[in-house]
């Protein structure tokens, strides 16, 4: 009986062992070969349409979703005195092919020139913007393989590449002061770099979040 049990302890023990070999290798291999972070979402550019000049909003085609064309007319003010030959200062027209993600424009309301009445982004152009720790940065190169998962698709993986590495910590941009008093605490800072989709289909939404895992070995 005390063999058996002997025996039965070793194997408990092996098991033990061997489990936790397997944590230490995972979290080595997972250390070593890539660098991860759940601090990331899908980003784009937006793009403003605005006003030439001042006057009445009278038309606006557009809702939020839409699609739009290059040079397409948007909308229309009044001509608020200007000549027949100025009209063209009162169009808006989109200066990208893209979607409207944002109308701020009502029909009636009065525009300055330069205020934003339309927000556009181009959906074949979205990106990855992930916050790295400054403690891993060495690592990171531009050109690496990303795997990309984004939570609005669960089960779809994307791939991408880096494309640029941050110029600067994204607490140097902090509109808030830094601590001056004696009760300063250090934090590991985090710095952006851009991932680019390799290609992805379906409707990514910019703003949603994602986990991205670099391949740096």
């Amino acid at each position: 009986m005390n063999g058996k049990r002997k025996i039965l302890i070793i194997g408990i023990l092996i098991a033990i062992v061997a489990a936790l070999g397997s944590i230490v290798f995972y979290y080595w291999y997972e250390n070593t070969y890539y660098v991860s972070t759940e601090d990331a979402r899908v980003s784009g550019d937006l793009v403003s349409v605005t006003p030439q000049i001042s006057g009445k909003l009278l038309e606006l085609n557009v809702a939020e979703g839409d699609t739009v064309a290059k040079n397409e007319i948007l909308a229309r003010q009044d001509m608020n005195g200007f000549p027949d030959t100025n009209v063209e200062q009162a169009l808006m027209r989109s200066p990208i092919d893209g979607v409207v993600v944002k109308k701020q424009g009502t029909i009636g309301e009065f525009l300055g020139a330069g205020s934003s009445v339309i927000s556009l982004v181009d959906p074949n152009k979205f990106y990855v913007t992930a916050n790295i720790e400054e403690t891993k940065l060495e690592k990171i190169k531009i050109g690496q393989s990303v795997d990309i998962t984004i939570d609005q698709y669960e089960s779809k993986k994307f791939t991408g590449k880096v494309k640029s590495i941050g110029e600067v910590a994204n607490s140097a941009l902090s509109i808030l002061p830094s601590s001056t008093s004696g009760t300063f605490t250090k934090v590991v800072q985090r710095i952006p770099i851009k991932i680019e989709f390799d290609d992805f289909e379906g409707k990514i939404l910019p703003g949603t979040n994602a986990i991205v895992k670099i391949h740096v070995k």
